[in-house]
């Protein structure tokens, strides 16, 4: 189909202006036929694949570049990207999280960024979470770090406006509310979710691994005093031995109260959004996770987009990062999905400054840094399965971190035969 003059400088003003800046020579092809070149192919998991195509419309319209998204389960994603690796089947731009991007660079997976200025209005946070040893393989889009969700009425109800920030007042509230609901938890923790306990690992100021990161670090007392915390809201029946395949709808439960606190992400702004009716917006607040002497680094979540080191459209890929990652494009991405961006300059809008979001702002200033290594995903379920072990009162806390560093230590046990032997710093 092809495009007057006017459209065709319609298109070309909005391309230079907020789409594709640099890339003009794809704006130019969009006033003639469409490409015959196949669509690009972009993958993302859960509420960001299912949300993109509304993002793509902007970019297509500018530059005649179709874009096919397929949104994967997050359960299955990191399986199916290795897969599609080794079957030479990645896409040509797909969404990582930060914990992923040292591996699928180490396995030549992904294209170098081609430019600083990808990356030049990235806030030091999300970016130092994207980097593999300095350089950068992913443009960062979103960073999402862990805070409670809570409702106001129950702590009300309590003799509290808004929750404590120390563990013990934090533990307090939690056995206040208990004595005024018997027969309902406090706390929405559940066992197989174990970023509130990593949360309580990074706010004690824990070193995770030692010896040039190749042994685990768990027989601490910073991790013992973390454990120890975390196994008290359990044993105390503030939050329930189950496991989130045991909570059916664990938004209607906090919903109908439930629960009183829920440590979250800013994903669950979307469900309070849409699900409005089921619980009023007066009704619920967030606030920084409590700490053992106040607010602390938490665990963060930050997705990323990168480029195939084989797709056959490197410009137009790299044209489309471009785009998902702009300034309008991440708060439009706030409006639909609650992701917030990882551009500095978003967070100049007054669409962010809802006294709602400013937890998750402050939040962002003091990050939690995970290990950089590509085993760290696979300690974290070890973490996980231990924790639930100490939960159902299986095992001691100090046999757990003793078995959680036996594991770890198998786990790094390659790395560190390469470290020992100079083969990798």
């Amino acid at each position: 189909m092809l495009m007057g003059d006017k459209g065709c400088r319609r298109a070309d003003r909005v391309t230079r202006r907020s789409v594709l800046a640099g890339a003009a020579a794809l704006a130019a092809t969009s006033c003639g036929p469409r490409s015959a070149s196949p669509p690009l192919r972009f993958w993302a998991t859960s509420y960001e694949g299912d949300y993109a195509p509304h993002l793509m419309t902007a970019f297509t319209a500018a530059t005649g570049i179709e874009v096919d998204v397929q949104s994967i389960p997050s359960t299955a994603a990191h399986e199916k990207m290795l897969t599609a690796f080794a079957g030479d089947a990645l896409p040509d731009v797909f969404a990582l999280p930060s914990g992923w991007i040292g591996e699928f660079q180490m396995i030549g997976a992904l294209a170098p960024v081609p430019s600083p200025d990808y990356v030049a209005d990235v806030l030091p946070p999300a970016l130092a979470l994207a980097q593999v040893k300095g350089r950068n393989f992913a443009v960062p889009w979103s960073a999402a770090p862990q805070v409670q969700f809570y409702r106001r009425d129950l702590l009300r109800d309590a003799g509290y406006e808004t929750p404590p920030d120390t563990w013990e007042a934090w533990r307090e509230m939690g056995r206040t509310i208990k004595r005024r609901r018997p027969d309902e938890f406090v706390f929405l923790t559940l066992l197989n979710w174990p970023d509130t306990l990593f949360s309580m690992l990074y706010q004690t100021g824990m070193t995770m691994l030692r010896d040039q990161d190749t042994r685990g670090n768990f027989r601490s007392p910073e991790a013992e005093s973390a454990f120890a915390f975390y196994l008290s809201l359990f044993t105390e029946n503030l939050a329930p031995r189950a496991l989130s395949t045991e909570v059916q709808d664990a938004f209607a439960a906090f919903a109908q109260g439930r629960y009183a606190v829920w440590p979250s992400w800013p994903s669950l702004l979307l469900d309070l959004h849409r699900r409005r009716a089921e619980i009023p917006r007066e009704r619920w607040g967030v606030a920084r996770l409590a700490g053992p002497k106040g607010p602390g680094p938490t665990a963060m979540i930050a997705s990323n987009v990168v480029v195939s080191a084989r797709t056959a459209q490197p410009q137009a890929a790299w044209a489309l990062v471009r785009h998902l990652t702009s300034t309008a494009t991440e708060l439009r991405f706030q409006q639909l999905i609650g992701n917030l961006p990882a551009r500095a300059s978003a967070w100049a809008s007054p669409q962010l400054q809802m006294p709602v979001l400013r937890p998750f702002a402050e939040q962002m200033r003091q990050p939690a840094m995970a290990p950089k290594i590509v085993e760290w995903e696979r300690i974290q379920i070890e973490v996980q399965l231990v924790a639930e072990r100490v939960v159902r009162g299986l095992l001691t806390i100090p046999h757990a971190l003793a078995a959680i560093d036996g594991r770890v230590d198998q786990i790094l046990a390659k790395r560190r035969a390469l470290v020992e032997a100079g083969r990798i710093a």
